[in-house]
């Protein structure tokens, strides 16, 4: 699976200028689904050609990657919404998508409600995963939508204006890395804090 991702992310970075925001949504789109190609191969990347090339605008990636991922997630929604509980149970597993994943899901949603949605679009794991719970429990698609697309452009906001910070500098490769570094560092803590209770949390347990 990392070969094929890597193999994506490489074809992505070479044709991105022929195929534009439409290669970005598709990409943001897949990222929402149960196929983890990460966001932030994705946006940083197209933002910092956009600042150097000015073939694309920062305003346009950040619009395509937030419908992309409103796309996704809506897939998922309405997957598991037709599916119900069982079939995503007994199926999700050829998807990527274990009982233990769905499980932490649902911890997710039943914790944090409408608010779970927007703020799993910036965290791990369960940014993929949220629509599944939420179409299980047919909440809202216009109030999932809204969070889903609030949280989607903040996220792809942030992910841009690091791709743009990075290319203001002239040790280009170096402030990458150390971008990347704060932003695993982030995304950790908070995986941490806010995630992995949820991974491994007893479901039995009150």
């Amino acid at each position: 699976m990392k070969d094929t991702i890597a193999h994506v992310i490489a074809w992505y970075q070479q044709t991105l200028d022929a195929h534009g925001y439409p290669l970005i949504a598709a990409l943001m789109a897949i990222e929402s689904t149960f196929f983890p190609i990460p966001s932030e191969a994705i946006i940083p990347f197209a933002a910092h050609q956009a600042h150097v090339s000015g073939k694309l605008t920062v305003f346009g990636i950040v619009v395509a990657g937030t419908l992309g991922s409103w796309l996704g997630a809506s897939l998922m929604y309405w997957a598991s919404r037709f599916a119900g509980r069982p079939l995503v149970v007994r199926y999700g597993g050829y998807f990527l998508v274990s009982e233990t994943k769905l499980l932490a899901a649902e911890r997710w949603s039943a914790q944090f409600g409408p608010f779970g949605v927007f703020a799993a679009r910036m965290l791990p794991v369960v940014r993929h995963l949220i629509g599944i719970p939420m179409g299980i429990v047919r909440m809202n698609f216009v109030l999932y939508s809204l969070f889903t697309l609030i949280g989607s452009g903040i996220w792809c906001a942030v992910l841009a204006w690091a791709g743009v910070t990075a290319g203001n500098d002239p040790n280009i490769y170096h402030h990458i890395l150390y971008w990347l570094i704060g932003a695993l560092a982030i995304l950790g803590a908070l995986y941490y804090f806010f995630v992995h209770r949820y991974l491994t949390t007893d479901p039995k347990k009150p």
